[in-house]
């Protein structure tokens, strides 16, 4: 994702906003909500809303209260409450669109979960938070070392340092339950801090990392994405699509998410097909269904031992058949059915030189070897005659 005012320069990076994909609209980041209420002033005699939205590493965010009614806008870095001491995130949304996020969410405003934010964050908090950040990455290696020589089962996928870096917090993902007393005693003594291990789901750490999709844009869970839905292999079957585990499951290695977006429609549109397992009997014999084509509307037949001859009938007349099998009227084949298929030959644009272009297929064509006979007949005319 990018914002308006930034451009992809040489190295991958934003351009515009010179801060590396961390812009001051909040349009680089994950999970990025567009406050469309920005240009509107409120009623008069209402207050704004006193609770704001702060965005911590990788798309974690978590609503405060602002009691000292700070002015705060959008990407304003502030010390927020937390246990012990401070965090330091960034401002992604303020106003009446934090109430709506609440309520979507399921948060009240008195509830306990809702802390509250100190100041704006000076800049010995924002260098102190950055220290802390560029440990991060050296400190993921060493821990998945620890945790190798451990013999744990687990994985480490990320590490999240406290704005105030007192304390850090080991994202782990794994399969089994997992007894890592022993891991957090070595890894209090190897990085001299407050420990705290949290598991995630594999979609949570695809949605943490982020990534590119078999579609070739960014992940959704890392975009907009927010609410995990189980999904099933039924999805795929309902879709006519190959049930092949490499191209179903995604980068947390589940099923694909967008596997559910047009499951609904597939759903509907199977309502005017009869059922794949129903049989049509005719005195010619007993049809079973092959496959079936649901954007053509189309179902294919084959007699029970003439596998290699399928019928093509409309979802319609299948279902005419149908009903005459329930109401014990005899049918004499699918033959009086059957759709003709017509194979309708591709027209074949032509390409055409509207600006003077070379042909495209100027090299398709072989040379003629007009040049080499007519070298063969020059040579046979400067040759003396042996009669003379």
């Amino acid at each position: 994702m990018g914002c308006s005012t930034c451009a992809t320069g040489k190295d991958g990076q934003p351009n515009g906003c010179k801060n590396n994909g961390t812009c001051g609209s909040d349009g680089c980041n994950k999970l990025t909500v567009f406050d469309w209420l920005a240009n509107m002033s409120l009623p008069n005699g209402v207050e704004p809303f006193n609770c704001v939205e702060v965005r911590f590493k990788n798309g974690r965010k978590q609503f405060f209260h602002n009691p000292e009614n700070l002015t705060l806008s959008i990407a304003d870095v502030v010390a927020t409450e937390a246990s012990p001491g401070h965090d330091v995130g960034v401002v992604t949304l303020t106003g009446e669109l934090v109430r709506v996020q609440m309520k979507k969410k399921k948060v009240k405003e008195d509830s306990e979960e809702v802390l509250k934010i100190y100041r704006k964050a000076s800049q010995r908090d924002i260098d102190v938070w950055q220290e802390a950040r560029d440990k991060e990455d050296k400190m993921k290696v060493r821990a998945r070392e620890i945790a190798i020589r451990l013999d744990l089962r687990m994985k480490i996928s990320d590490i999240e340092f406290q704005g105030d870096g007192s304390k850090a917090t080991f994202y782990y993902t794994a399969e089994e339950r997992v007894d890592f007393r022993q891991l957090i005693k070595e890894f209090a003594r190897e990085f001299n801090t407050r420990i705290e291990m949290r598991q995630i789901g594999f979609r949570q750490e695809a949605a943490r990392l982020g990534g590119i999709g078999s579609c070739g844009r960014e992940l959704c869970c890392s975009t907009w994405l927010t609410d995990f839905r189980s999904v099933n292999t039924s999805a795929a079957r309902y879709q006519q699509l190959s049930l092949n585990p490499q191209k179903l499951a995604g980068q947390c290695g589940k099923l694909k998410c967008c596997l559910n977006y047009e499951l609904d429609t597939y759903l509907d549109a199977l309502k005017d097909f009869p059922k794949t397992d129903t049989k049509l009997y005719t005195k010619k014999g007993t049809a079973v269904c092959q496959k079936i084509d649901i954007f053509q509307g189309v179902l294919w037949y084959a007699y029970e031992g003439e596998w290699m001859n399928w019928h093509k009938l409309t979802a319609e007349q299948a279902s005419k058949i149908v009903k005459a099998n329930i109401e014990k009227e005899t049918i004499a084949s699918l033959e009086e059915y059957e759709v003709l298929v017509e194979v309708e030959k591709a027209s074949k644009t032509d390409y055409t030189n509207v600006v003077g272009q070379d042909s495209l297929t100027r090299f398709d064509t072989p040379k003629s070897n007009n040049t080499k006979k007519r070298r063969k007949n020059k040579r046979k005319k400067g040759k003396p005659s042996n009669n003379g």
